[in-house]
């Protein structure tokens, strides 16, 4: 499985329904993007002050392999989202921090 992680610095004119319009563009992929198996996403809640760097918000999405991954990288949906959440972060896409982690089975 891999678990890819997107951390967001979101511009402060960034309102609340417009993250969640995009929370919910990524969530709408599941429905059709095979081996896409979750999706979570919201505010970071760890009491570790500071450690978050700024990436205050963001989403999770599990896939079953990597081939699932790279179709979704891939998707012209998934590519229009990404480019609203590059569009919505400070610094463009120096606000947006991506992490894949491969889960063993």
């Amino acid at each position: 499985m891999i678990r890819h992680c997107v951390f967001i610095r979101f511009r402060p004119d960034v309102t609340s329904s417009e993250k969640a319009a995009i929370f919910a563009e990524i969530a709408a992929l599941k429905s059709r993007l095979p081996g896409l198996l979750a999706v979570h996403s919201g505010v970071n809640v760890s009491p570790e002050t500071g450690m978050d760097k700024g990436y205050c918000e963001g989403f999770i999405v599990d896939f079953a392999d990597a081939a699932a991954r790279d179709g979704y990288l891939d998707d012209a949906e998934h590519q229009k989202t990404g480019a609203k959440i590059v569009a919505a972060a400070q610094g463009g896409v120096q606000g947006v921090f991506v992490y894949d982690l491969e889960i063993p089975d």
